[in-house]
């Protein structure tokens, strides 16, 4: 059983983040790190106004600005396994696929979706050349797939749900929350993972045996509001982005709280980890910071 109260006194001073990136002229919504041509590293943002920058972490500047969704906020980004192709999903009802081989920035196909909720999509990677896609929708459509891929969803609700895509039936649900869920990350590794709603609690859950759902604990906050959450590639570090302006950091494996980055002054409305350790958060604050915490060992 995991639970706690995150308190606001941490035992070492928080430090400033590493830098800020300013010039997205609007509030940063979601975040993903990349590599670009001859790897250099790269940070995606999707901001209010439908635009998708393209951050260079070596020189800290904008290398371009894609506009696909018609001025509509973007809420999730994300490049696929192989080849430079970037997925942005929009406040438009459109999920677009880009080109961003030699520098081109172009749409070359769309999904319409049906709802304009909160939900981000997600992607399974199958192989080299096939992923999957789920999207958020209003019906229970088709989907052609792989043996036992699974999916897990948020609610409205509170509740949890696992998925057996190839049946197209919930193997598991869980009530987790009392407000509806607005993040959830798993972890593969110890098949655990953790969700956040607009209360003031994370909840701690597992999947037992790849087919039953079970809340192991809550850790309660100081604040309501959650608007994403992410574990780090190690499994070591989890981060929560605060409709409280805050960034909250904790040990994974016990739900210790680390930090708290009390450096922006509007929502916190993504977060993201790259594998070397930097942490980005985007507010509504126009800025996106990111920090160097608790490196990978």
């Amino acid at each position: 059983m995991v639970t706690g109260v995150a308190g606001e006194h941490m035992a070492a001073p928080v430090p400033n983040p590493q830098f800020v990136l300013r010039g997205a002229r609007s509030a940063v919504h979601a975040l993903h790190f990349c590599h670009g041509a001859q790897g250099h590293p790269l940070l995606l943002s999707g901001s209010l106004r439908g635009l998708v920058h393209v951050w260079s972490l070596q020189t800290r500047r904008p290398l371009a600005a894609l506009d696909g969704h018609g001025g509509q906020c973007v809420t999730w980004l994300h490049t696929l396994p192989q080849g430079p192709q970037l997925l942005s999903q929009g406040r438009d009802l459109q999920l677009c696929v880009w080109d961003l081989a030699e520098g081109r920035n172009a749409v070359v196909d769309a999904v319409h979706l049906e709802s304009v909720g909160f939900c981000r999509a997600s992607v399974l990677a199958e192989g080299p050349q096939r992923w999957m896609l789920a999207v958020p929708g209003r019906g229970s459509d088709e989907a052609e797939s792989s043996p036992r891929p699974l999916l897990l969803a948020g609610y409205e609700d509170g509740s949890l749900a696992l998925w057996d895509v190839s049946a197209r039936k919930v193997c598991s649900r869980v009530a987790c929350h009392s407000e509806p869920v607005m993040a959830l990350a798993l972890d593969p590794r110890r098949a655990r993972g953790v969700s956040g709603s607009a209360e003031k609690v994370l909840a701690v859950w597992s999947l037992e045996g790849q087919q039953a759902l079970q809340v192991r604990g809550t850790h309660e906050l100081i604040n309501p509001g959650i608007a994403d959450l992410k574990i780090r590639p190690d499994s070591k570090i989890l981060a929560t982005a605060g409709w409280d302006h805050r960034v909250r950091v904790f040990q994974w494996r016990t739900m210790k709280p680390l930090a708290v980055l009390a450096f922006h002054s509007a929502t916190v409305h993504c977060v993201a980890f790259n594998t070397t350790g930097l942490l980005a958060a985007g507010s509504g604050d126009q800025r996106i910071s990111v920090w160097s915490l608790y490196p990978p060992t």
